[in-house]
């Protein structure tokens, strides 16, 4: 990808307490055009369907919708029947012609194709900065859920994305990508170094210029909003100030007030649209770059499962009151299942993901995105190898493109 851009300008004091009120910032509409973009209903900013604004209270989402529901014997089946059938990498460069070059991400193989980039989403599982296992389906599954949130919030910022031309590809547009992690959380929970919860019960009171107030329990609701941003390097995530990030040239301070800005009013619409739909979207993180227009981009991708924490709503206060966990929809019950059977940071051989927790975590990720979408996501196999068909409809729509 094209160099960061760098700046040696000294920023002004960036400090900010929980406590403090979260601005809210004006929608602003960026019409696009996204050929061969599978179309979802626009929602408004308060995150309904425009043709649907009355007010309906939200589903009372519980445990028993994931485990005894129609839904889930209708797919567990094709599910266990792809285990040993998931794409855990591509290489396009044999397949397809015209890209120059790869790069292995901890989900995505991104390939250089000239003015743009093919992003395959593969079924890769990653946490603790490492690979734990391949989950079914689980790229197309972000992928689509990606798409869906990118197309319902152009109204907050642009995005990269250029044609979804298979079910686990973006195209999208080449641009300067920030080497920060826009991390923004609304509770005060998680275990992994950087999570908010580990550092807080370790002393830590002023994180990534947040002030934190004494007081604080695990999952408790933060009063406001707050920005923790990460590097994005190779091999562990590193916390980081604002100042620190303008300071250290990753941004420039117009820059990171913009990204930033984007960042916590997407947060806030995707908390509006999880709580209207019956689930809590906990905690994210977004990534940024700057196009050749000058414009900020939003890339990636946004509130998948894999990025986003999501609580169910309905369960979450009384849970809270009597000390248990969350019910999740997320990924964070398998990486509890790894830190309670190794160290996952240190061991160099992980043991094997259980295929019962596999297969829970594939129907987890189906569950949210037909939850949020409203849609059914088709998984139904073919005899078409996962790979093939990827490298035929990239080919193909890189063809159309070079044509324009």
């Amino acid at each position: 990808m094209a160099q960061c851009v760098r700046s040696s300008r000294t920023p002004q004091s960036f400090i900010r307490t929980v406590s403090a009120k979260t601005p809210a910032f004006a929608s602003v509409s960026f019409p696009r055009t996204l050929p061969e973009f599978k179309k979802y209903p626009v929602m408004s900013c308060q995150g309904k369907p425009q043709s649907q604004q009355e007010q309906i209270p939200p589903p009372q989402l519980s445990l028993d919708d994931l485990v005894t529901s129609n839904r889930k014997g209708e797919v567990l089946g094709t599910i266990k029947d792809s285990l040993s059938n998931c794409l855990s990498g591509t290489n396009l460069l044999e397949t397809v012609p015209g890209l120059k070059s790869r790069i292995k991400g901890k989900v995505r193989d991104i390939y250089d194709a000239g003015d743009y980039l093919v992003l395959v989403t593969t079924d890769r599982l990653s946490a603790f900065d490492r690979n734990l296992a391949s989950i079914p389906f689980k790229g197309q599954v972000l992928n689509e859920t990606s798409l869906w949130w990118f197309n319902n919030t152009q109204h907050i910022t642009p995005n990269a994305i250029v044609s979804s031309p298979d079910k686990n590809v973006v195209i999208a547009k080449k641009c300067s990508v920030f080497p920060i992690e826009f991390v923004v959380r609304g509770y005060v929970t998680g275990s992994t170094d950087t999570s908010l919860w580990t550092v807080y019960k370790k002393g830590v009171r002023n994180y990534c210029g947040n002030v934190l107030s004494d007081g604080l329990v695990k999952n408790q609701k933060l009063p406001a909003n707050i920005l923790t941003p990460t590097t994005k390097a190779d091999d562990h995530d590193v916390p980081i100030t604002p100042n620190e990030i303008v300071e250290g040239g990753f941004m420039t301070q117009a820059e990171f007030d913009e990204a930033s800005m984007k960042a916590l009013s997407l947060f806030g619409f995707g908390q509006r649209v999880a709580k209207e739909h019956g689930l809590i979207l906990v905690d994210t993180k977004y990534e940024f770059g700057r196009s050749s227009d000058g414009s900020i981009l939003l890339i990636d991708e946004i509130h998948t499962p894999d990025s986003s924490r999501y609580w169910l709503a309905g369960s979450y206060e009384e849970r809270f009151q009597k000390g248990l966990e969350p019910e999740n929809v997320d990924k964070e019950f398998i990486r509890l299942w790894f830190k309670e059977n190794c160290n996952p940071y240190e061991d160099e051989v992980l043991p094997a993901a259980p295929a019962e927790l596999v297969t829970e975590l594939a129907w987890r990720y189906i569950f949210l995105y037909e939850t949020i979408t409203g849609s059914r996501i088709d998984i139904l196999p073919t005899q078409e190898p996962i790979h093939d068909r990827i490298s035929r409809n990239t080919s193909q729509a890189l063809s159309s493109l070079r044509q324009l």
